[in-house]
């Protein structure tokens, strides 16, 4: 049940991100990703709110807490969970792990990305051959 929760929190966070993502980016009229930027960095804040004011408390229920954070957080932006696993590590002193976990996502990520954009030009080749 707590399943169908976090479908309905992630579904109304993907259009959330959505809609303010793409709101903010057409007024910022730059080419940097404010949009994201914004998204990121409000997910982050609002994520590590909720956990941080609901943890260990009979202010949500389950359903309500997993709606909220992994539903809703999650579809806004999944850089929310990211950034607070990071602060977890470093509140715990654990700094090689948080900076590997930081260089490791960011660096990895990025290169997957560029790995993604090779294997799709490399498909549209492909295609463009036959």
């Amino acid at each position: 049940m707590i399943a169908l929760y976090v479908a309905v929190g992630g579904a109304v966070g993907s259009v959330t991100r959505y809609l303010v993502g793409m709101a903010i980016q057409q007024r910022a009229a730059t080419a940097f990703p404010l949009g994201t930027l914004v998204i990121n960095i409000t997910g982050s804040f609002l994520l590590g709110f909720l956990l941080r004011a609901t943890f260990g408390t009979v202010t949500l229920s389950p359903e309500q807490r997993a709606l909220l954070t992994t539903g809703f957080c999650g579809g806004y932006t999944t850089f929310s969970t990211f950034s607070f696993d990071t602060a977890g590590m470093i509140e715990d002193g654990s700094y090689a792990r948080a900076i590997t976990y930081l260089g490791l996502s960011v660096g990895v990520s990025l290169i997957a990305t560029f790995a993604g954009f090779a294997l799709a030009q490399s498909a549209l080749s492909f295609r463009g051959r036959s």
